[in-house]
């Protein structure tokens, strides 16, 4: 199966469709009615509908088993047509849209088999996905292509060329991936040093600073002590979600001191100097704390 250890959990709903079609009135009036030999069609194939939704990943290989939070599945007549519609809902790493497909197949075929005795022409059809939410798609928000980013390594070892910079170039190279591109500079672990870079980097309106490095208990990790006196409006919540994140991964995440927030315009981060760390932070953020950018700009929360 694909890995997923890396996504975050969201709201996630998906809603299918299939139709059923019959080839004689009289069979939409048996259905109606209740007469169909092999007993109510509606709830049995309901009930078959269900159970297909919580078993997907039982019979689709590269299903991840989830927790089915929420299942509806209704039914409607046009005519000849039978329309079956599932919505199915999770908390989870992942979206449910096969759930909801293989749901809406299983009632149709449930449906099928219940009317074949007295209806040789039933078909069924147009299996499809109506809708999606949830997830990447939903919070990665477009318009923010030309933000002008910075990335600054916070390093002694790294600005005295005694070690290379990963985490850096792993932040550039997550921040591609939303279209973004930025600069990078790497300066020492000096208080003064952090800040007259990040003062010039404001002045040059960056709308978003990345620094990596320094957020730790060493002596030397001293950049969130330089960002926060700085910063104007704090957006504790931002840290917090990358902590929690995080502590599922390692029970070291909760010693990370890392802070966020606005400087006029300009968002600042503080992640941590490990490559490992610096993109799980990262993957903890992205994309969706790219809708601050909208926010501030005086759009509504979605």
């Amino acid at each position: 199966m694909v890995n997923i250890t890396h996504k975050y959990n969201t709201l996630r709903k998906a809603i299918a469709s299939a139709t059923v079609s019959v080839s004689d009135q009289r069979t939409i009036t048996a259905i109606e009615q209740g007469t169909v030999p092999k007993g109510d069609v509606f709830e049995f194939s309901r009930a078959a509908g269900l159970l297909a939704v919580k078993k997907t990943s039982d019979v689709i290989p590269d299903c991840h088993p989830l927790p089915v939070e929420y299942t509806s599945i209704k039914h409607s007549i046009e005519g000849l047509n039978i329309i079956i519609i599932v919505e199915v809902h999770t908390v989870y790493k992942t979206g449910v849209e096969v759930e909801a497909m293989h749901g809406a197949s299983i009632t149709a075929l449930t449906m099928y088999d219940m009317l074949k005795p007295i209806d040789k022409n039933v078909q069924i059809s147009s299996i499809k996905l109506v809708s999606k939410t949830g997830g990447k798609s939903d919070t990665f928000s477009n318009g923010t292509e030309n933000l002008k980013c910075a990335v600054v390594v916070c390093s002694d070892s790294v600005s005295q060329k005694k070690s290379e910079d990963k985490s850096g170039k792993a932040i550039v190279e997550k921040l591609k991936q939303y279209y973004l591109t930025a600069t990078t500079d790497i300066i020492p672990d000096d208080r003064d040093a952090v800040q007259s870079k990040l003062k010039s980097l404001v002045a040059e309106r960056h709308r978003l600073v990345i620094f990596t490095g320094g957020t730790g208990l060493s002596p030397r990790d001293v950049t969130p002590d330089a960002v926060e006196p700085l910063i104007e409006r704090p957006i504790p919540g931002i840290m917090e979600a990358a902590r929690n994140y995080g502590q599922q991964r390692t029970p070291y995440a909760m010693l990370s001191r890392g802070v966020a927030g606005f400087i006029k315009d300009t968002l600042v981060l503080t992640l941590p100097g490990s490559e490992k760390a610096a993109t799980e932070t990262m993957d903890a953020l992205f994309p969706h704390i790219l809708h601050v950018f909208r926010v501030a700009e005086g759009a509504k929360h979605e």
